[in-house]
């Protein structure tokens, strides 16, 4: 079974800038090309599972009525564009909270393989594709082959001050699903 992570912000829809949540639906637009890699991954195969930390309902900025109905849209517009997303696992706790769920902690993974029947061990043959630190931790922490992507809020030159390291670094989702496409290849940054 083929499965592939998704952080949301900055991965499938534009990074809202630090600090900042998308909060309404017209604030959710998507990143080029994120359609195309979502049905591509779908048309091959793929089950896909969001994992995002949304603080921001946690904090009071937003609603968890407004988050659902972001992702109803996310979701009906991927489907509508021949992609899926199975689920969306968002962590809405703060950080003090020190909950699982949020990223780095694994919890969403688990309870994604859960889901699929499959045991934590399964993801070692997954990729978690994230825009931070936070998202490659998560990632290598679970087990995946991770992916660094350009699109969100971080750059190349802040990867040296990780303590964890992505296998790939790329532009964005669609040059990921390259990647993962091809999922037998070197490590290698474009």
């Amino acid at each position: 079974m083929k499965i592939v992570f998704l952080d949301r912000d900055g991965v499938i829809n534009e990074f809202p800038g630090n600090g900042n949540y998308v909060t309404k639906l017209k604030e959710f637009h998507f990143i080029p090309g994120a359609l195309d890699a979502l049905r591509r991954l779908k048309e091959n195969g793929y089950t896909v599972f969001v994992v995002s930390n949304q603080a921001g309902v946690g904090k009071g900025i937003y609603s968890q009525h407004k988050l659902d109905l972001i992702t109803a849209k996310m979701h009906a517009d991927v489907q509508r564009h021949g992609g899926k997303i199975k689920k969306a696992y968002y962590c809405t706790h703060t950080a003090q909270q020190g909950c699982d769920c949020r990223k780095p902690g694994i919890g969403s993974i688990r309870a994604a393989l859960k889901m699929m029947k499959k045991p934590i061990s399964h993801a070692k043959q997954t990729f978690f594709v994230g825009d931070t630190e936070v998202d490659v931790t998560a990632g290598k922490t679970a087990g995946c082959k991770t992916i660094f992507v350009l699109s969100g809020m971080n750059s190349r030159d802040i990867i040296p001050t990780w303590k964890v390291r992505p296998d790939y670094t790329v532009k964005d989702l669609l040059a990921a699903t390259d990647i993962i496409l091809n999922n037998n290849g070197k490590k290698k940054s474009k």
